[in-house]
């Protein structure tokens, strides 16, 4: 999944070299890359695996699910903390932790004796990349010169569309391979000396940076976003598995108390001290509101697509890890080239409609692929699979790119970074909440005992049955976006130029692009 990329650009605390000479911030650059290109590999490279996973280590459909959530999970939960953690400490500092962090848990991922230990050693790796990603645009903002930030986040945009291409496919290949007889275990394992690499070199080449004016932490704040996330998120991943126990439900009542105790701990904390980890004020702004229900709802739809289609394919109709790995590259190109479109020929012109033109474009590919499902059942094959997916994939690209900015247009210019972090942090929840929900939609509708013959019927008409949940997912969507501005205010005022914009903002604070928006 590709996202624009938008920076405030207030120097921090160091002095930035313009000097063509200095090419040691071109090093620095690569080193960063690399690890936001580790970092979103590593997310979409699971799914694909997840059979393997399940055949060699015994794991539970609703431990298969924690896998996935749990690092989503963590790493919402750090994103915001981890900017400001680099904004006060160093972000070279935080960098250098949240690698070598995501490097020991990909380790521990890698060598994972049983399927709790692979769940802990996930979560542990999502909240290491909370500490990790944020500072990489941080990073950039502070090296690099005003003139030279255009091409730089070229780069990383091409960096975030190779990775969504290439995630599902390297996985892939890994499993296949089955390397040294390790089966699914090099999707984690490669990390290890590409992990080592950037240690080293980042010691070397990358400069130090804070910002001279650092939010403080609120780990209350953090506690309670978590605390709520897991009493909501548990017992939907294990409530069918355990028979729908009552304390399932008592548990998800009280995250909504949880919930109501961090807007009341934030709004007291803003008056405090200024630095509370969601700016509740920001609610106030229509089209800041919309877009949060926004941001939630399509991570929630997400969620739920891309785990149900990777049991569609491998459990359902019996492929290989290639074959659905491959299947998926047509989906990936389409979601680059309409990104790429979007944000440069089309919102320009059209505004909203374009983010709403992509909702109903997304809905006309599910369509498709339930009626595809329906009409050619278990022969389905992978070049009948394309056209729905590329419809979907088109109208994907036309949401993620333009969205956060459609949605911070009318954001008050100090509450930008703010905004931003918050942005990616929610979608993130979503995507975490759809993880969570797939017991329900999906396997809500599989019988717990089934003959073998009746396995892949079953879980193709679960795929179906999901796919319409998602469907109506994309349909509310596009209705709260007609809360966004007509024309994000860039456009309507004739292009404001983002460093005015946000000059207020640290780069920590801005975590928006830094989230790689999964």
């Amino acid at each position: 999944m590709t996202s624009s990329v938008s920076l405030p650009s207030t120097a921090a605390a160091p002095t930035v070299s313009s000097d063509p000479s200095d090419r040691r911030r071109w090093f620095a650059l690569a080193i960063v890359m690399t690890a936001a290109f580790m970092d979103l590999v590593d997310v979409t490279i699971v799914n694909i695996a997840i059979p393997s996973i399940k055949r060699d280590t015994g794991a539970s459909f609703s431990s298969i699910q924690w896998i996935t959530a749990g690092y989503a999970l963590a790493f919402a939960a750090g994103l915001i903390t981890g900017g400001r953690l680099g904004d006060i400490y160093g972000r070279k500092r935080l960098f250098l932790i949240g690698i070598g962090g995501f490097t020991l848990a990909s380790a521990l991922c890698g060598f994972a004796a049983n399927p709790e230990m692979l769940v802990a050693s996930r979560i542990l790796q999502g909240g290491t990349a909370a500490l990790m990603v944020p500072q990489v645009l941080s990073i950039v903002h502070a090296t690099f010169p005003a003139h030279e930030r255009g091409k730089v986040f070229g780069l990383f945009g091409a960096i975030v569309g190779l990775g969504a291409v290439s995630g599902p496919l390297l996985g892939a290949l890994l499993t296949e391979w089955n390397i040294a007889g390790l089966e699914w275990r090099p999707i984690f394992l490669i990390n290890l000396p590409v992990g080592i690499a950037g240690l080293v070199l980042g010691r070397k080449f990358i400069t130090e940076s804070k910002a001279p004016k650092a939010l403080r932490l609120d780990l209350v704040g953090v506690a309670l976003v978590t605390l709520g996330l897991l009493m909501l998120l548990y017992p939907l991943t294990r409530g069918r598995e355990l028979g729908w126990p009552l304390w399932g439900y008592m548990l998800m009542a009280g995250s909504v108390l949880v919930f109501a105790a961090l807007v009341l701990f934030e709004r007291e904390k803003a008056c405090k001290d200024g630095s509370p980890l969601v700016e509740l004020s920001l609610f106030r702004v229509r089209s800041f509101a919309a877009g949060i229900a926004v941001q939630l709802t399509f991570g929630i739809g997400l969620g739920i697509f891309f785990l149900v289609w990777t049991l569609y394919m491998q459990y359902g109709l019996g492929w290989s890890a290639l074959r659905a790995g491959t299947t998926g590259i047509p989906f990936s190109i389409a979601v680059s080239f309409a990104a790429g479109i979007s944000v440069q020929k089309l919102v320009p012109r059209f505004g909203r409609k374009v983010l709403q033109a992509g909702a109903l474009l997304m809905v006309a590919g599910l369509l498709l692929y339930i009626w595809e499902s329906d009409r050619y059942g278990m022969g389905i094959t992978s070049w009948q699979m394309a056209p729905p997916l590329v419809v979907m994939g088109i109208g994907m690209g036309l949401i993620v790119a333009p969205l956060t900015d459609a949605v911070l247009s009318e954001v008050p210019k100090e509450h930008s970074g703010s905004a931003s972090g918050l942005i990616n942090t929610v979608q993130q929840m979503g995507y975490a909440l759809g993880l969570g929900l797939v017991s329900v939609v999906f396997f809500g509708s599989i019988s717990d005992r089934l003959p073998r013959d009746a396995v892949g019927p079953a879980f193709a008409e679960a795929f179906q049955h999901s796919l319409w949940w998602v469907a109506g997912v994309l349909a509310l969507i596009f209705l709260v976006m007609f809360a966004l501005p007509a024309r994000p205010r860039q456009h309507v005022e004739g292009g404001e130029d983002e460093d005015v914009q946000d000059a207020d903002a640290t780069p920590g604070e801005v975590a928006k692009e830094a989230a790689l928006t999964r």
